[in-house]
């Protein structure tokens, strides 16, 4: 079976303060992705978002799973898609995009058949993939790096500096509720997200690439006096609720793909977390 598919229910603060690290990691870690030849989908009941990963051998079609009760899987869904692996190609509708390292496209809602390729099988295309129920059809856009919304933020000095990469987010792209893009975290920097912030309109989904195979990255979540930590190897994801915060520190720099959906489309929509409040 090329596509797998898991769901993971909504969690409440409470429950989530009990957890012990087998049911922290149940719960909001996602493991299973980027696996050749396959595609692998976590439909989560927060904001009904889904992420995974497609690693096509050859071809791999996106086809609808059960949890969405749709003839095809954007009839009422919008879709994000960054390539992190080798040169790959999205055909939409007949419609062929070239995405290079780090290159992401936009799908709107209404197209019925895509597919992904990858140009060579010994260095497969890797796309990440995060997708949200959408109100309307907007058109399909690739956005390369140079045309991305590039913010820098934080310090050597905090462990900190960073380039935001806005790709898929309103002024670059058209969309109903999803947005996407990556932190590109600087040599001698391990902090990402730091102050850590909350925004209980809208949750968040975090997946860190460009770990070294020998390193890892620390996870918070929770909420800021209740917070929880899940240690993450590269090329995983992890679920956040509206309600917890999302920051990590890994052990060397590295890369995240931040993915997000809810009620509105600012970005700048945060409530900050004081670094001393933290608990």
């Amino acid at each position: 079976m090329a596509t797998a598919y898991e769901s993971r229910y909504a969690s409440h603060p409470k429950a989530v303060k009990a957890m012990d690290t087998t049911e922290l990691r149940d719960e909001f870690l996602i493991e299973n992705l980027m696996q050749l030849g396959q595609i692998n989908l976590t439909y989560s009941h927060y904001d009904r978002y889904i992420a995974g990963s497609v690693v096509p051998k050859d071809s791999l079609k996106l086809e609808p799973i059960d949890p969405i009760k749709a003839d095809y899987f954007l009839e009422r869904r919008e879709l994000g898609i960054i390539n992190v692996g080798g040169k790959g190609e999205v055909i939409v509708d007949g419609t062929s995009y070239k995405l290079e390292y780090k290159e992401a496209l936009y799908v709107g809602k209404g197209n019925k058949e895509v597919l992904f390729k990858s140009q060579s099988s010994s260095n497969p295309a890797k796309f990440y993939i995060n997708s949200a129920p959408a109100h309307h059809s907007y058109p399909t856009v690739k956005v390369t790096k140079e045309k991305a919304n590039k913010i820098e933020l934080g310090s050597l000095e905090t462990s900190n500096h960073r380039t935001v990469i806005q790709l898929i987010v309103g002024g670059v792209v058209e969309t109903c509720q999803l947005q996407m893009g990556m932190t590109e975290l600087k040599k001698g920097s391990v902090w990402n997200t730091m102050p850590a912030h909350s925004h209980d309109r809208r949750m968040e989904v975090y997946f860190y690439f460009e770990v070294p195979n020998d390193q890892s990255v620390c996870h918070f979540m929770g909420q800021t006096h209740e917070t929880r930590h899940i240690w993450m190897q590269n090329e995983q994801a992890v679920i956040s609720p509206p309600w917890s915060i999302h920051s990590g520190s890994g052990t060397s720099n590295y890369t995240f793909i931040w993915g997000m959906a809810g009620e509105n489309l600012d970005y700048g929509d945060m409530d900050t977390c004081k670094i001393t409040d933290l608990k």
